[in-house]
Protein backbone atom coordinates (compact mmCIF):
# COMPACT_ATOMS: atom_id res chain seq x y z
CA UNK A 1 0.00 0.00 0.00
CA UNK A 2 1.67 3.25 -1.10
CA UNK A 3 2.20 5.57 1.87
CA UNK A 4 -0.90 8.25 0.72
CA UNK A 5 -3.08 5.54 0.69
CA UNK A 6 -1.89 4.32 4.33
CA UNK A 7 -1.91 8.23 5.48
CA UNK A 8 -5.73 8.38 3.83
CA UNK A 9 -6.90 5.37 5.93
CA UNK A 10 -5.97 7.21 8.90
CA UNK A 11 -6.96 10.60 8.72
CA UNK A 12 -10.86 10.74 6.99
CA UNK A 13 -11.27 13.77 5.19
CA UNK A 14 -7.95 14.44 3.47
CA UNK A 15 -7.09 17.84 3.39
CA UNK A 16 -3.91 19.00 0.52
CA UNK A 17 -2.56 21.10 3.74
CA UNK A 18 -2.02 17.22 6.11
CA UNK A 19 1.45 16.38 6.92
CA UNK A 20 0.49 13.29 8.95
CA UNK A 21 2.01 10.02 9.53
CA UNK A 22 2.02 6.97 7.46
CA UNK A 23 -0.04 3.64 8.83
CA UNK A 24 2.91 2.19 10.36
CA UNK A 25 1.52 -1.57 11.37
CA UNK A 26 3.73 -4.63 13.01
CA UNK A 27 2.60 -8.03 13.18
CA UNK A 28 -0.67 -9.48 14.05
CA UNK A 29 -1.41 -10.60 18.05
CA UNK A 30 -4.24 -9.92 20.25
CA UNK A 31 -3.66 -9.06 23.57
CA UNK A 32 -5.66 -8.64 26.80
CA UNK A 33 -3.40 -8.42 29.66
CA UNK A 34 -2.40 -5.14 30.60
CA UNK A 35 0.50 -3.35 28.66
CA UNK A 36 3.94 -2.38 29.43
CA UNK A 37 3.66 1.47 29.25
CA UNK A 38 1.26 1.32 32.24
CA UNK A 39 1.13 -2.04 33.85
CA UNK A 40 3.07 0.06 36.19
CA UNK A 41 1.12 3.41 35.98
CA UNK A 42 3.58 5.25 34.26
CA UNK A 43 2.52 7.34 31.43
CA UNK A 44 6.03 8.66 30.98
CA UNK A 45 7.20 7.39 27.21
CA UNK A 46 3.47 8.90 26.58
CA UNK A 47 4.40 12.04 27.80
CA UNK A 48 7.96 12.02 26.14
CA UNK A 49 6.03 11.80 22.73
CA UNK A 50 3.56 13.92 22.86
CA UNK A 51 6.67 16.62 24.03
CA UNK A 52 8.56 15.59 21.11
CA UNK A 53 5.99 16.33 18.41
CA UNK A 54 5.49 19.66 20.06
CA UNK A 55 9.18 20.10 19.81
CA UNK A 56 8.56 19.21 15.72
CA UNK A 57 5.98 21.63 15.24
CA UNK A 58 2.97 20.60 16.09
CA UNK A 59 1.19 23.31 17.98
CA UNK A 60 -0.65 21.36 20.93
CA UNK A 61 -1.84 18.06 22.30
CA UNK A 62 -4.66 16.94 24.24
CA UNK A 63 -4.73 13.14 25.49
CA UNK A 64 -6.95 10.88 27.48
CA UNK A 65 -6.35 7.52 28.48
CA UNK A 66 -8.03 5.08 30.76
CA UNK A 67 -7.01 1.69 31.44
CA UNK A 68 -7.65 -0.23 34.82
CA UNK A 69 -5.73 2.06 36.63
CA UNK A 70 -8.05 4.94 35.66
CA UNK A 71 -7.37 8.08 33.74
CA UNK A 72 -5.18 9.89 33.00
CA UNK A 73 -5.12 12.90 31.51
CA UNK A 74 -2.09 15.25 29.51
CA UNK A 75 -1.29 18.47 27.37
CA UNK A 76 1.44 19.23 25.68
CA UNK A 77 1.97 22.72 23.44
CA UNK A 78 -0.59 25.68 23.21
CA UNK A 79 -3.85 25.80 22.77
CA UNK A 80 -3.66 29.28 21.24
CA UNK A 81 -0.93 30.67 19.46
CA UNK A 82 -1.86 34.28 20.04
CA UNK A 83 -2.37 33.99 23.60
CA UNK A 84 -0.20 31.10 24.73
CA UNK A 85 -2.88 29.62 26.32
CA UNK A 86 -2.44 25.78 26.97
CA UNK A 87 -4.64 23.12 25.89
CA UNK A 88 -6.61 21.37 28.39
CA UNK A 89 -7.23 17.60 28.22
CA UNK A 90 -11.26 17.98 28.35
CA UNK A 91 -10.97 20.19 24.91
CA UNK A 92 -13.77 20.18 22.51
CA UNK A 93 -12.41 19.73 19.00
CA UNK A 94 -13.65 18.56 15.34
CA UNK A 95 -13.09 14.61 15.10
CA UNK A 96 -12.91 14.27 11.11
CA UNK A 97 -12.98 11.10 9.86
CA UNK A 98 -14.06 9.19 13.65
CA UNK A 99 -17.35 10.55 12.73
CA UNK A 100 -16.99 7.35 10.40
CA UNK A 101 -17.13 4.98 13.55
CA UNK A 102 -20.95 6.58 14.65
CA UNK A 103 -22.12 6.49 11.62
CA UNK A 104 -21.09 2.46 10.30
CA UNK A 105 -22.07 1.84 14.09
CA UNK A 106 -25.98 3.36 13.56
CA UNK A 107 -26.13 1.51 10.07
CA UNK A 108 -24.98 -1.61 11.72
CA UNK A 109 -28.08 -0.96 14.26
CA UNK A 110 -30.29 -0.71 11.71
CA UNK A 111 -29.53 -3.56 9.83
CA UNK A 112 -29.65 -5.46 13.52
CA UNK A 113 -33.52 -4.41 13.64
CA UNK A 114 -34.26 -5.56 10.23
CA UNK A 115 -34.55 -2.35 8.82
CA UNK A 116 -32.38 -2.64 6.00
CA UNK A 117 -29.62 -5.08 5.46
CA UNK A 118 -25.57 -4.42 4.15
CA UNK A 119 -26.50 -6.31 1.21
CA UNK A 120 -28.86 -4.13 -0.11
CA UNK A 121 -27.93 -1.95 -3.29
CA UNK A 122 -27.42 1.43 -2.65
CA UNK A 123 -29.65 1.96 -5.48
CA UNK A 124 -33.06 0.48 -3.60
CA UNK A 125 -32.34 3.58 -0.68
CA UNK A 126 -31.20 5.93 -2.93
CA UNK A 127 -32.79 5.42 -6.75
CA UNK A 128 -30.62 8.05 -9.10
CA UNK A 129 -28.17 8.83 -7.01
CA UNK A 130 -25.32 6.69 -7.22
CA UNK A 131 -24.63 7.43 -11.42
CA UNK A 132 -22.63 8.94 -13.80
CA UNK A 133 -19.16 8.61 -15.56
CA UNK A 134 -19.71 4.51 -15.02
CA UNK A 135 -21.29 4.63 -11.60
CA UNK A 136 -24.34 2.30 -10.96
CA UNK A 137 -25.71 2.30 -7.45
CA UNK A 138 -27.53 -0.96 -8.69
CA UNK A 139 -24.36 -2.65 -8.24
CA UNK A 140 -22.76 -1.26 -4.95
CA UNK A 141 -23.83 -2.50 -1.44
CA UNK A 142 -23.87 -1.02 1.76
CA UNK A 143 -21.55 -3.16 3.18
CA UNK A 144 -19.11 -2.09 0.06
CA UNK A 145 -19.80 2.02 1.19
CA UNK A 146 -18.85 0.92 4.91
CA UNK A 147 -15.71 -0.73 3.94
CA UNK A 148 -14.66 1.18 1.11
CA UNK A 149 -14.69 -1.76 -1.49
CA UNK A 150 -17.56 0.42 -3.32
CA UNK A 151 -14.68 2.32 -5.74
CA UNK A 152 -16.98 5.39 -5.59
CA UNK A 153 -14.79 8.10 -6.44
CA UNK A 154 -13.44 10.35 -3.80
CA UNK A 155 -15.50 13.94 -3.93
CA UNK A 156 -12.51 15.62 -1.59
CA UNK A 157 -9.97 14.61 -4.65
CA UNK A 158 -11.82 16.91 -7.15
CA UNK A 159 -9.92 19.76 -7.77
CA UNK A 160 -11.99 22.37 -7.74
CA UNK A 161 -13.21 21.11 -4.56
CA UNK A 162 -9.45 21.12 -3.84
CA UNK A 163 -9.22 24.65 -4.53
CA UNK A 164 -12.40 25.96 -2.70
CA UNK A 165 -11.89 24.22 0.77
CA UNK A 166 -8.73 23.35 1.37
CA UNK A 167 -6.36 26.27 0.00
CA UNK A 168 -6.02 29.16 1.88
CA UNK A 169 -8.12 31.67 -1.16
CA UNK A 170 -10.76 29.14 -1.60
CA UNK A 171 -11.07 28.12 2.32
CA UNK A 172 -11.43 32.30 3.48
CA UNK A 173 -14.07 32.74 0.96
CA UNK A 174 -15.98 29.71 1.34
CA UNK A 175 -15.67 29.19 4.96
CA UNK A 176 -19.65 29.37 5.98
CA UNK A 177 -20.72 27.89 2.82
CA UNK A 178 -23.63 24.97 2.84
CA UNK A 179 -22.76 21.92 0.94
CA UNK A 180 -25.29 19.16 0.53
CA UNK A 181 -24.98 15.37 0.90
CA UNK A 182 -26.39 15.65 -2.79
CA UNK A 183 -23.94 18.25 -3.54
CA UNK A 184 -20.79 16.31 -2.43
CA UNK A 185 -22.03 13.06 -4.08
CA UNK A 186 -22.72 15.35 -7.25
CA UNK A 187 -19.27 15.97 -7.78
CA UNK A 188 -18.02 12.70 -7.09
CA UNK A 189 -20.05 11.33 -10.12
CA UNK A 190 -18.22 13.52 -12.32
CA UNK A 191 -15.48 11.41 -12.24
CA UNK A 192 -15.17 7.60 -13.10
CA UNK A 193 -15.10 4.79 -10.40
CA UNK A 194 -11.73 4.06 -8.96
CA UNK A 195 -12.44 0.67 -9.60
CA UNK A 196 -15.27 -1.79 -10.36
CA UNK A 197 -17.63 -2.59 -7.14
CA UNK A 198 -15.66 -5.35 -4.82
CA UNK A 199 -12.42 -5.38 -6.75
CA UNK A 200 -10.25 -3.31 -4.41
CA UNK A 201 -9.79 -1.11 -1.76
CA UNK A 202 -9.65 3.06 -1.97
CA UNK A 203 -11.00 5.67 0.90
CA UNK A 204 -13.23 7.50 0.08
CA UNK A 205 -15.27 9.94 2.10
CA UNK A 206 -18.34 9.79 -0.79
CA UNK A 207 -18.82 6.02 0.70
CA UNK A 208 -19.87 7.97 4.31
CA UNK A 209 -21.67 10.74 2.67
CA UNK A 210 -23.81 8.39 0.93
CA UNK A 211 -24.43 6.10 4.26
CA UNK A 212 -25.86 9.47 5.82
CA UNK A 213 -28.29 9.64 3.29
CA UNK A 214 -29.46 6.10 3.50
CA UNK A 215 -29.84 6.17 7.10
CA UNK A 216 -32.27 9.51 6.42
CA UNK A 217 -34.16 7.54 3.87
CA UNK A 218 -34.26 4.22 6.34
CA UNK A 219 -35.49 6.35 9.21
CA UNK A 220 -37.00 9.51 8.33
CA UNK A 221 -34.70 11.49 10.33
CA UNK A 222 -31.64 12.83 9.94
CA UNK A 223 -28.32 10.97 10.39
CA UNK A 224 -27.22 13.26 13.44
CA UNK A 225 -30.58 12.67 15.03
CA UNK A 226 -30.35 8.96 15.06
CA UNK A 227 -26.45 9.23 16.01
CA UNK A 228 -27.38 11.72 19.24
CA UNK A 229 -30.47 9.25 19.84
CA UNK A 230 -28.45 5.73 19.68
CA UNK A 231 -25.39 6.78 20.50
CA UNK A 232 -24.90 10.18 22.50
CA UNK A 233 -27.19 10.01 24.88
CA UNK A 234 -27.26 6.31 25.34
CA UNK A 235 -23.66 6.39 26.36
CA UNK A 236 -23.98 10.31 28.05
CA UNK A 237 -21.57 11.54 25.62
CA UNK A 238 -22.35 14.80 27.00
CA UNK A 239 -19.38 16.35 24.61
CA UNK A 240 -20.13 15.47 21.65
CA UNK A 241 -21.98 17.02 18.91
CA UNK A 242 -23.07 16.47 15.34
CA UNK A 243 -23.08 20.23 14.12
CA UNK A 244 -24.77 19.88 11.08
CA UNK A 245 -23.96 23.50 9.43
CA UNK A 246 -22.81 25.27 13.05
CA UNK A 247 -19.49 26.31 12.38
CA UNK A 248 -18.34 26.61 15.49
CA UNK A 249 -17.03 24.70 18.51
CA UNK A 250 -18.05 24.25 22.00
CA UNK A 251 -16.42 25.54 25.04
CA UNK A 252 -13.91 24.56 26.60
CA UNK A 253 -11.66 24.41 23.04
CA UNK A 254 -8.53 25.49 21.36
CA UNK A 255 -7.58 27.26 18.26
CA UNK A 256 -7.61 24.94 15.19
CA UNK A 257 -4.62 25.89 13.03
CA UNK A 258 -3.96 24.98 9.48
CA UNK A 259 -1.19 26.09 6.50
CA UNK A 260 -3.88 25.84 4.42
CA UNK A 261 -1.48 25.30 1.58
CA UNK A 262 -0.24 22.06 -0.17
CA UNK A 263 3.13 22.43 1.87
CA UNK A 264 4.04 22.73 4.90
CA UNK A 265 5.48 25.93 4.65
CA UNK A 266 4.56 29.49 4.62
CA UNK A 267 1.88 31.06 6.83
CA UNK A 268 -0.69 30.02 9.41
CA UNK A 269 -3.96 30.11 9.37
CA UNK A 270 -6.67 29.82 12.32
CA UNK A 271 -9.41 27.40 10.82
CA UNK A 272 -11.37 27.23 14.00
CA UNK A 273 -14.66 28.76 12.81
CA UNK A 274 -16.09 26.24 9.57
CA UNK A 275 -18.98 24.96 8.36
CA UNK A 276 -18.33 21.14 8.26
CA UNK A 277 -21.09 20.49 5.81
CA UNK A 278 -17.54 19.63 3.61
CA UNK A 279 -17.66 16.48 5.27
CA UNK A 280 -21.09 15.79 6.23
CA UNK A 281 -21.55 12.25 7.68
CA UNK A 282 -17.86 11.57 6.70
CA UNK A 283 -16.55 13.55 8.57
CA UNK A 284 -18.50 16.52 10.40
CA UNK A 285 -18.77 15.46 14.17
CA UNK A 286 -17.40 17.23 17.77
CA UNK A 287 -16.24 15.69 20.37
CA UNK A 288 -13.54 15.40 23.55
CA UNK A 289 -11.21 12.39 24.47
CA UNK A 290 -13.13 11.63 27.31
CA UNK A 291 -15.79 10.91 25.12
CA UNK A 292 -14.22 9.37 22.54
CA UNK A 293 -12.31 6.87 25.02
CA UNK A 294 -15.96 6.08 26.43
CA UNK A 295 -17.50 5.65 22.57
CA UNK A 296 -14.81 3.13 20.99
CA UNK A 297 -14.38 1.20 24.65
CA UNK A 298 -18.01 0.67 24.55
CA UNK A 299 -18.39 -0.03 20.78
CA UNK A 300 -15.55 -3.24 21.22
CA UNK A 301 -17.18 -4.31 24.57
CA UNK A 302 -20.46 -5.25 22.57
CA UNK A 303 -22.04 -2.36 24.14
CA UNK A 304 -23.81 -0.94 20.64
CA UNK A 305 -23.66 -3.60 18.90
CA UNK A 306 -24.77 -7.30 19.12
CA UNK A 307 -22.84 -10.02 19.28
CA UNK A 308 -23.31 -11.04 15.11
CA UNK A 309 -22.85 -7.00 13.82
CA UNK A 310 -20.11 -6.63 15.98
CA UNK A 311 -18.18 -9.16 13.87
CA UNK A 312 -18.96 -7.69 10.83
CA UNK A 313 -17.80 -4.51 11.92
CA UNK A 314 -14.03 -6.21 12.65
CA UNK A 315 -14.43 -8.09 9.56
CA UNK A 316 -11.79 -6.13 8.11
CA UNK A 317 -10.45 -5.90 4.29
CA UNK A 318 -6.77 -5.66 4.63
CA UNK A 319 -4.72 -2.39 3.50
CA UNK A 320 -1.50 -3.00 4.15
CA UNK A 321 -0.71 -6.51 4.31
CA UNK A 322 -1.36 -8.83 7.09
CA UNK A 323 -0.68 -6.19 9.31
CA UNK A 324 -3.41 -3.95 9.30
CA UNK A 325 -7.29 -3.73 8.05
CA UNK A 326 -10.45 -1.55 7.39
CA UNK A 327 -14.17 -3.25 8.73
CA UNK A 328 -17.08 -1.58 8.42
CA UNK A 329 -16.03 1.97 9.74
CA UNK A 330 -12.99 0.39 12.30
CA UNK A 331 -9.59 0.51 11.83
CA UNK A 332 -7.52 -2.18 13.04
CA UNK A 333 -3.61 -2.32 13.05
CA UNK A 334 -0.69 -4.22 15.38
CA UNK A 335 2.15 -2.20 17.11
CA UNK A 336 5.83 -3.28 17.36
CA UNK A 337 5.09 -4.88 20.63
CA UNK A 338 2.36 -7.19 18.56
CA UNK A 339 -0.38 -5.59 20.18
CA UNK A 340 -3.40 -5.24 18.37
CA UNK A 341 -5.61 -1.93 18.52
CA UNK A 342 -8.89 -0.75 16.96
CA UNK A 343 -10.11 2.53 16.78
CA UNK A 344 -10.18 5.18 13.69
CA UNK A 345 -8.48 8.80 13.06
CA UNK A 346 -9.76 11.90 11.80
CA UNK A 347 -8.35 14.99 9.74
CA UNK A 348 -9.86 18.41 9.20
CA UNK A 349 -8.90 21.62 8.66
CA UNK A 350 -6.57 22.26 11.57
CA UNK A 351 -7.73 19.22 13.62
CA UNK A 352 -5.84 15.19 13.58
CA UNK A 353 -6.77 13.10 15.69
CA UNK A 354 -7.06 9.53 17.06
CA UNK A 355 -9.38 6.79 19.28
CA UNK A 356 -7.77 3.87 19.77
CA UNK A 357 -8.65 0.65 22.17
CA UNK A 358 -7.68 -3.13 22.93
CA UNK A 359 -9.80 -5.56 21.55
CA UNK A 360 -11.00 -6.20 25.15
CA UNK A 361 -12.09 -2.06 25.42
CA UNK A 362 -9.95 -2.08 28.87
CA UNK A 363 -7.02 0.30 27.69
CA UNK A 364 -7.83 3.01 25.46
CA UNK A 365 -6.42 6.53 24.33
CA UNK A 366 -7.51 8.99 22.57
CA UNK A 367 -5.34 12.57 21.02
CA UNK A 368 -6.12 15.61 19.43
CA UNK A 369 -3.68 18.01 17.35
CA UNK A 370 -4.66 21.33 16.76
CA UNK A 371 -2.85 21.98 14.11
CA UNK A 372 -2.98 19.94 10.63
CA UNK A 373 0.61 19.84 8.86
CA UNK A 374 2.94 17.77 10.49
CA UNK A 375 2.49 15.32 13.86
CA UNK A 376 3.54 11.56 14.24
CA UNK A 377 0.53 10.14 16.02
CA UNK A 378 2.40 5.86 16.11
CA UNK A 379 5.05 7.69 18.60
CA UNK A 380 2.14 8.35 20.58
CA UNK A 381 0.62 5.20 20.56
CA UNK A 382 3.74 2.70 20.82
CA UNK A 383 4.80 4.93 23.86
CA UNK A 384 1.20 4.71 25.30
CA UNK A 385 0.83 0.68 24.73
CA UNK A 386 3.76 -0.59 24.43
CA UNK A 387 5.82 1.90 26.59
CA UNK A 388 8.30 3.19 24.04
Amino acid sequence: MSARTARTARTGLVAATAVVAALALAAPAIAAAPTAATAGGDHGATRKAMDANVEDGVVGIAVQAKDERGVWKATSGVGDLRTGRPRSAHDHFRVGSITKTFISTVLLQLAAEGRLSLDDKVERWLPGVVRGEGHDGRQVTLRQLLNHTSGIAEYTSDEQFVQDVFLAEGFLKNRYRTWTPRQLVGIAMKHEPTFAPGADWSYSNTNYVLAGMVIEKATGNPYGDEVRARVIEPLGLTGTKVPGTDPTVPKRHSRAYSKLAETSEGRTYDATELNPSIAGAAGEMISTPGDLNRFVSALLRGRLLPRKQLAEMKNVVPIDGERGGYGLGLITYELSCGLRLWGHSGGIHGSLSETATTTDGRHTLTYNFNSDWTGDSLSIMEAEFCGK
